[in-house]
């Protein structure tokens, strides 16, 4: 059975390129990103700052052995925490020896969304509408009632990478014969089904556009937060690959079956874009120290929240 202690003694800092991020962004800055390295939940908080190239401070946190500052300002004690400079007039709940008090944020789609919301005019746009003209022959309120739909849309399928996609994929990695009552043929089918669930929306959206949707992402050609949610753990599907017997085991080209053939094929299409998109892999660490950390989830030995949750068929937090 899983140890009852926790193992604190996790790399301490970040790597390759995701070193010499944090290294430029290692100054005091007003707006602060409070992370671990190595987690993927961190990384969509940081995917998006890079995105927008808002300006901010990166701040390593071992999630494991919590600062008790940093739990003055977050008692939940969860990374990504981000630290915003409350207005003037406001209270806070911590006081920075310089500057404004700090207001912090927590849950990473939540931070997301927040920096897409205030910082609305800086860097792309990474929720519709996607310019200010886009529907510019619309109404007021078509437009704006288009508006809500395609973000209400978006929004759907974050929820399903967050409820489906990353629950599936640390039941995959955390298979061990001896402590899960699933079989690794069947944690391995159900992350297929949910990456195919993708896939196909993405298949029908294309269709939807027909030739004025070209690109790889979820909408075609424009880069989401829908694309930012997956990406850490697109990225990190190399560890079932390295842990699991059998790995992804996404069939290859020719034993799909007529009717997955063109959904994987679409899949793929996303998944080499996104492992190589610029703001994906200046916040990566280098991939053995990935494959260190991971190995408490892949020996389903971890005392992490997720892994709990996982552990106990829960929500994750």
């Amino acid at each position: 059975m899983p140890s009852s202690s926790v193992d604190t003694s996790i790399y301490p800092h970040a790597t390759g390129a995701a070193a010499r991020l944090a290294e430029e962004h290692k100054s005091d800055h007003p707006l602060r990103l409070y992370g671990g390295w190595f987690c993927p939940f961190v990384q969509r908080a940081w995917i998006v700052l890079v995105e927008k190239g808002i300006p901010h401070q990166y701040v390593e946190i071992n999630p494991y052995d919590k600062d008790p500052s940093f739990l003055a300002l977050n008692p939940r004690g969860l990374v990504p925490t981000l630290a915003v400079p409350a207005p003037p007039h406001s209270a806070s709940q911590q006081q920075p020896k310089q500057g404004r008090p700090l207001r912090p944020l927590y849950e990473s789609t939540v931070i997301c969304e927040y920096l897409e919301e205030a910082y609305r005019d800086r860097g792309p746009r990474l929720l519709p509408p996607f310019s200010d003209d886009e529907y510019g022959d619309l109404d007021p309120a078509t437009a704006a009632a288009a508006t809500a739909y395609e973000r209400a849309r978006c929004r759907l399928w974050i929820d399903h990478v967050g409820t489906r996609i990353v629950p599936a994929f640390y039941r995959l990695l955390q298979h061990t014969p001896d402590t899960t009552t699933y079989t690794i043929d069947e944690a391995r089918a159900q992350l297929h089904a949910h990456l195919k669930a993708f896939a196909q929306e993405m298949l029908r959206l294309d269709d939807e556009r027909g030739l004025s949707s070209t690109g790889p992402w979820f909408l075609g050609d424009r880069f989401s937060l829908v694309d930012v949610v997956l990406a850490p753990w697109a990225k990190r599907l190399f560890l079932i690959d390295h842990y699991k017997p059998g790995g992804v085991g996404i069939p290859a080209v020719g034993q799909r079956g007529d009717n997955d053939e063109r959904v994987w094929a679409r899949w793929e299409k996303w998944f080499d874009a996104i492992v190589e998109r610029e703001s994906v892999r200046r916040t990566w660490s280098d991939d053995d120290k990935y494959v260190d950390v991971y190995k408490r989830y892949a020996e389903n030995t971890t005392q992490s929240e997720v892994g709990k949750a996982t552990r106990e068929g829960g929500k994750l937090p």
